[in-house]
């Protein structure tokens, strides 16, 4: 009898499917906040000092927010590291530079976690910033 053969996915397969995965995080959370009456601006948005995630519009306030996926919202949220959220705060800079207000724009920035069975949790403010 000839043995099955398990095979794992290729690296560009699994890389291929986290992708997929975060966008379908990103797209969960932009519904929440397109729900509660946030006009979106822009889905991975990338500047030279980096990439975020989504930006959204409440009034004048323009709100950066970092999506992270895993199996819980704790382990989603622990893994924004710091050099991540000086990326994040330079590139939103970057992006509110071509603003008519610039860096006098009203922003916010908001971490968002989606887990394994896809419930959204949003923490407002969570970089401590205003």
């Amino acid at each position: 009898m000839d043995k099955a053969r398990v095979v794992s996915p290729s690296r560009q397969a699994k890389g291929q499917i986290a992708h997929a995965s975060g966008c379908m995080a990103e797209d969960a959370v932009c519904r929440d906040y397109l729900d509660r009456g946030y006009a979106l601006v822009e889905t991975r948005w990338r500047g030279k000092s980096g990439e975020i995630d989504l930006i959204l519009r409440c009034g004048d306030e323009y709100v950066f927010v970092e999506v992270k996926k895993s199996a819980q919202h704790s382990v989603a949220v622990e893994r924004i590291e710091y050099r991540q959220v000086e990326r994040i705060l330079s590139a939103a800079a970057e992006f509110c530079a071509g603003l008519a207000s610039g860096t006098l724009t009203p922003m916010r920035f908001d971490a968002a976690s989606v887990d394994q069975i896809g419930r959204v949790r949003i923490i407002e403010n969570a970089f401590g910033l205003t």
